[in-house]
């Protein structure tokens, strides 16, 4: 038998091992797309095993996490510390083989993968950074950033709708070093293909302005290598390589769903792997197999890795500022002085926070070099572009601002696949009511702790005569009842410089920033130093404390009204900006104690939105004003009076709660 075929038996077999041993898996892909990735491993793909994280290797996503059994028998037999007895504990508690790719969980893993049509948009956002970042770094003789980014997917992720979304924008990007290979199976869940998709995909792709490849035979290894090289020689174009298999092939069920998501079991097993001719015992691995892997993976690897870091050397010493740069950018380690780059705001100024964000974005990208912004095709509304920058575009892979058009969930995928690559940090601007559109992308940032940036601006029902299909009710609760986000409602634009540097600072979770397009004005004792702990106190009493309003953004400014109008009257409150629900819940109980005390039971939130979470601050004796219906279509003013967010109606919510 010749080494490839045999290495190819192999990952099969262990394929097949892994997931009969879990007694649960996805076996039929796994089988299927075994040739296509080993002969990218074997033959193109660059990786250094022993330095998983080295810049400048080629990145790999597999889009259908669950054949994540086959990546981990080639991450196994190329040498990256994985070792047969984490292959054996294949989807176990706290094993390094989970159900699906996670990243910084198991070595070699680029992203986390699973929810079909994620991973092509991640790899167009990788595939971005490489050329956003060699146009910036690259000089003649130095290509310190020069890499591939390769994505295994399968039918369920063409018909997913945000893989169309990412893929019409990677052909409008000519992004050359994207290959995607497809393996067309022709079989889902559900059964045969042809039950809920018909379309041309080759037609789809080559309208979006990929070149299309196919494959006839996915067992064929001198074609697939003649693809994949073919692929590789076209920097003008990403490649859709479309790869005929047979899904579980060698199976008695081969070509059915039935070897989709059911281990093939200890029988059917053992003669799929006969069928190979291997005829081992299980997770068993001939000697030879391991050479290959070490020859044409581990050693290559090892050899470009070594060659790269003697010409950062040199690139060091022949630009020493601009590799101080590359530095600064790969390790995300600027040093921001914030307080001079930030802008601050007099007592009274009055400004959408959506504007303020816009003039905090222009004074630290000036020093943040490595920042990329954008919009979902809103950016003059969201105000979260660059003002001064380019757009990224073929010709100007240098600019700043990149144009997602109307696609809130590739954006949010885009952006995680760019921090992923490293050497980038991104923010990005949607109407707030859109984030329903893009939740599914950034419950994949918070899964991976990426701190991706959104402005979300039109924060509420103050969006006025667009109505209620475009004013945000539950979206904050949504949103904040995400696990691992940070969540901010500046209050004015002292806030708002403060929340961008909360963001900036952050580098373990997403950072959504929720914005205005009315005005506010600005406060006298608000910024960074409140916000950072989440609330803090604006408006503390003068004597007594009779009662406690807790606000958010625009809210605040009313609370504060209020304050003014019940002091008059006798009655002395303390008014609460609670910018950051999460924030504040991390900080001690001491703290949280000085700002809300147990023993004030009288409170009473204010904002604009659904009232879902606000029990848990102003308990059970407390009143939450907010709005638990949808909008209405109104000039803002009057749907904000219309709705009960006015001093007396602030007012009347207090006397009930001291009477």
């Amino acid at each position: 038998m010749e080494i490839s075929d045999l290495s190819v038996a192999t990952i099969r077999s262990l394929g097949i091992d892994m997931i009969n041993k879990a007694n649960s898996g996805h076996p039929g892909m796994v089988i299927g797309s075994a040739p296509a990735l080993y002969t990218l491993f074997t033959k193109t793909f660059t990786t250094n095993p022993k330095n998983p994280e080295w810049f400048n290797r080629d990145r790999f996503v597999l889009a259908s996490g669950h054949a994540c059994a086959l990546l981990y028998s080639l991450l196994h037999l190329s040498g990256f510390d994985l070792t047969m007895d984490d292959l054996k504990a294949f989807r176990q508690w706290e094993s390094k083989t989970p159900g699906h790719p996670e990243y910084k969980m198991t070595p070699g893993i680029d992203a986390s993968s699973g929810p079909l049509g994620q991973g092509i948009p991640m790899a167009v956002g990788m595939a971005m950074a490489e050329k956003a970042l060699s146009t910036k770094f690259n000089k003649p003789g130095y290509d310190i950033c020069d890499h591939y980014t390769y994505v295994l997917c399968g039918d369920g992720d063409m018909e997913e709708g945000v893989t169309y979304e990412a893929c019409s924008l990677a052909g409008h990007y000519s992004l050359g070093k994207l290959v995607i290979i497809y393996d067309a199976n022709k079989v889902t869940l559900d059964g045969p293909l042809d039950l809920s998709f018909s379309e041309n995909v080759k037609k789809r792709f080559e309208s979006c302005g990929f070149e299309v490849l196919e494959v006839k035979d996915g067992n064929d290894l001198s074609s697939l290598s003649k693809a994949i090289k073919k692929a590789k020689n076209n920097i003008y174009k990403p490649t859709l390589i479309i790869n005929h298999t047979v899904i579980g092939y060698g199976s008695k069920n081969q070509g059915t769903s039935k070897v989709h998501g059911n281990p093939l079991g200890a029988e059917d097993g053992r003669n799929t792997k006969l069928s190979y001719g291997f005829d081992h015992e299980d997770f068993f691995v001939p000697e030879e197999v391991y050479a290959d892997f070490h020859k044409n993976v581990a050693k290559r690897g090892l050899n470009k890795n070594k060659k790269w870091d003697k010409m950062l050397k040199e690139y060091q010493s022949e630009y020493p500022e601009l590799y101080n740069e590359f530095m600064m950018a790969v390790n995300d380690d600027y040093e921001l002085d914030y307080d001079s780059i930030l802008p601050t705001y007099e007592v009274g100024h009055s400004d959408a926070t959506r504007n303020t964000s816009s003039q905090v974005i222009d004074a630290f990208a000036k020093e943040y070099h490595s920042f990329m912004a954008g919009a979902a095709d809103l950016s003059g509304s969201t105000k979260s572009n660059i003002s001064y920058e380019k757009p990224f575009l073929p010709g100007n892979y240098d600019g700043r601002n990149v144009y997602y058009g109307i696609r809130e969930f590739a954006m949010v995928t885009i952006m995680n696949g760019m921090t992923l690559h490293t050497g980038l940090r991104v923010a990005s601007g949607a109407f707030m009511v859109f984030s329903d559109y893009l939740k599914a992308g950034l419950r994949m940032s918070t899964l991976m702790g990426l701190p991706i940036i959104l402005a979300l601006s039109h924060d509420s029902i103050a969006v006025g005569e667009d109505g209620p299909t475009h004013q945000p009710i539950e979206q904050m609760a949504m949103l904040r009842a995400m696990v691992n986000m940070q969540v901010i409602r500046p209050c004015d634009a002292n806030e708002m410089a403060g929340a961008w540097r909360q963001a900036l600072e952050t580098k373990d979770r997403p950072t959504a920033l929720l914005l205005t397009r009315q005005n506010l004005t600005t406060m006298g004792n608000t910024g960074y130093e409140g916000l950072r702990h989440g609330a803090y106190i604006v408006g503390k009493e003068e004597n007594q404390m009779d009662a406690i309003i807790i606000a958010t953004g625009s809210e605040v400014n009313l609370a504060m009204e209020a304050k003014k109008e019940l002091l008059a009257e006798g009655i002395d409150v303390r008014v609460i900006s609670m910018p950051s629900m999460d924030l504040f819940d991390r900080q001690s109980a001491e703290y949280k104690e000085s700002i809300l005390p147990s023993s004030m039971r009288k409170r009473l939130s204010v904002e604009m939105g659904a009232t879902f979470g606000w029990g848990k601050y102003v308990g059970l004796d407390g009143i939450s004003m907010g709005i638990d219906t949808f909008g209405a279509s109104a000039p803002a003013k009057d749907v904000i009076a219309n709705y009960g967010f006015t001093v007396d109606k602030v007012k009347e919510n207090i006397y009930k709660l001291i009477k």
